[in-house]
């Protein structure tokens, strides 16, 4: 009978691994330090920084969603959906959702079965790499203004429009390679409006609704701003130790912001390629989407302290914005949106079509600003 390895025998040999490393280049009582102390100041200096905007936009979403401007939005992109993402025009309330709050808002819209209705069984797989290219979105620009960007944010939501294009065509496309009889199947029968539960509508004065909408709007963003807090902790506490270097003496003192610089060092064997595709004139800068990769809100909260290095410029900010709006945090919310919709086997074909969004995302960001630049 063949023995196998205990489970926690792997988990514990790569952190041994991982802060044998650390603690190697930096000390341990340094490593530890550094850790407690740059996610101190992250929670206190991006964290709450990052709810307040969640707030304030959550509080802006609802009033737009209440008094009909996400509607009006819906009716003026219909036309666009077919052609460029092959989906019924009604998808573009699921864009409009997103981008005010976060990736699983297409999930809901997805569960809803009038909704469902008007969409071939793949195309409604396909919500999840569409309605997660637009996550966040509002937030992501609104930091990136509020770091005193205008222009750059706004290439960076182009190019996030075509990475969500090419996202939604791939998964389209692996989605019927696998299952080609989705091609004509309707994804759910609408509900008999007989079967529709009939709501009285209560008037109320425009005063309430926007006290309402306002107080309802912010308590959402509160709770995504709670929620992102451990990813903008772990994820990027762990990214910055291996992004940043010593302190300014040359020696690791345990505080803030200090690390290997592992991660420039590998993005400098191959700088060419980053600095071709995406424009980065520093190596540092391959953290953010790295960093996306798992949560946004934790990639945004790089980017003041590369702002306060000097290595981010319009042209980084613009393919930040693309590749943070179109990735964001895509792997850690593809497998339990595709789960919640019953296709959890299709994840690896969604975060690999979602893969080359991204990368197109940023690459169109980076030539869009270079023209613009131009003129």
């Amino acid at each position: 009978m063949k023995k196998h390895i205990p489970s926690g025998i792997p988990c514990i040999i790569i952190l041994c691994v991982i802060f044998g490393y650390l603690g190697n280049k930096m000390g341990i009582a340094n490593t530890m330090n550094t850790i407690m102390h740059t996610a101190f100041d992250l929670l206190i200096n991006t964290c709450f920084f990052l709810m307040a905007i969640c707030v304030i936009t959550g509080a802006l979403g609802k009033i737009l969603s209440e008094f009909g401007v996400v509607s009006l939005f819906e009716k003026i992109l219909r036309p666009l959906m077919r052609p460029l993402f092959n989906l019924p025009g009604t998808a573009s309330l699921g864009a409009c959702l997103t981008f005010l709050s976060d990736n699983p808002a297409i999930i809901t819209l997805a569960h809803d079965k009038n909704f469902a209705s008007y969409f071939k069984k793949y195309q409604l797989i396909s919500l999840t790499n569409f309605g997660t290219a637009f996550g966040m979105g509002l937030l992501v620009i609104v930091f990136m203004v509020g770091h005193g960007y205008t222009t750059a944010p706004f290439v960076g939501l182009f190019g996030a429009f075509c990475g969500c294009i090419v996202s939604t065509r791939l998964m389209q496309f692996f989605t019927l390679k696998s299952y080609p009889q989705y091609i004509e199947k309707i994804a759910t029968e609408p509900i008999a409006q007989e079967q529709l539960e009939i709501k009285k509508t209560i008037e109320k004065s425009v005063f309430m609704r926007t006290l309402n909408s306002i107080l309802d709007g912010g308590r959402a963003g509160v709770d995504i701003g709670i929620s992102i807090i451990p990813g903008v902790l772990v994820i990027s506490s762990f990214v910055m130790i291996l992004t940043f270097g010593t302190s300014a003496n040359g020696t690791y003192t345990g505080a803030a912001y200090e690390g290997v610089e592992l991660l420039p060092w590998l993005a400098s064997k191959c700088d060419i390629v980053f600095e071709w595709l995406f424009g980065f004139n520093d190596p540092h800068l391959v953290a953010f989407p790295i960093t996306a990769l798992g949560a946004v809100g934790a990639a945004l909260g790089l980017v003041p302290n590369f702002a306060e290095h000097g290595w981010i410029n319009d042209n980084a900010i613009a393919v930040c914005t693309a590749i943070g709006m179109c990735w964001s945090g895509y792997l850690s919310t593809h497998t339990a949106m595709l789960d919640s919709l019953g296709y959890r086997h299709l994840t690896a074909k969604a975060i690999t079509a979602h893969t080359f969004g991204g990368l197109v995302a940023g690459i169109v960001a980076h030539w869009t600003w270079v023209l613009f630049s131009l003129v």
